[in-house]
C-alpha cells in the first residue's frame, strides 16, 4: 500500500517540474527573441543624422561694427568651425561677414543684453551660414564662435 501512494505522487512532481522547465524555456526564448530584435533592427535615427566631423577653425582677422537700433553699436568678431569635408583650406569669410551684418543690423540693445536673445540670433545666423557654405550637399561650416562681442 505504501508503494501505491508513492507511485501516485510521482506523476504530480514530474508535472510540476515539467511546467517549471517549460516556463524557463519560454522566458529564455522570449528574452533572446527580444534581444535579437533590438540588435538586428539597427539604429536608423543615428544613421540618418550623422554629425559632421570638426575640421579647421577659420578666424577673421578683424572685427566688424554694426549699427543697432536707437543709435547703439555692436563690435563683432567671430570664427567659423569648418567640417572635415571642407578640407584644411580656410573658407572665404566675406559672405559670413555680410550675413552677420544682415543678422544684427537694427537689433535692439535689450535683445542682445540677454543670453537667450544672443543665442536666438546666433542660431539664426548659424543656419544661414550652414546653408550658404554647403556645396554639393557637403556642409563646410558647422558652428560659429564669437571672438569679440561688444555693445555700446
Amino acid at each position: 500500500m505504501a508503494d501505491e501512494k508513492e507511485t501516485a505522487e510521482a506523476p504530480k512532481k514530474s508535472n510540476k517540474m515539467l511546467m517549471v522547465v517549460i516556463a524557463l524555456v519560454l522566458v529564455i526564448l522570449g528574452g533572446g527573441g527580444a534581444g535579437a530584435f533590438f540588435m538586428l533592427r539597427g539604429d536608423t535615427a543615428s544613421a540618418a543624422e550623422e554629425k559632421p566631423v570638426k575640421g579647421v577653425v577659420t578666424a577673421g582677422e578683424s572685427t566688424i561694427t554694426v549699427n543697432l537700433a536707437d543709435g547703439h553699436y555692436l563690435k563683432l568678431g567671430f570664427a567659423l568651425q569648418q567640417t572635415e569635408d571642407a578640407g584644411t583650406e580656410a573658407v572665404d569669410l566675406n559672405e559670413a561677414y555680410q550675413l552677420a551684418i544682415d543678422a544684427y543690423t537694427g537689433r535692439k540693445l535689450e535683445e542682445l543684453s540677454t543670453a537667450e536673445g544672443r543665442e536666438k540670433i546666433k542660431e539664426e545666423l548659424l543656419a544661414k551660414l550652414i546653408e550658404t557654405y554647403t556645396e554639393d550637399k557637403k556642409k563646410m561650416v558647422m558652428d560659429i564662435y564669437y571672438t569679440s562681442f561688444v555693445t555700446q
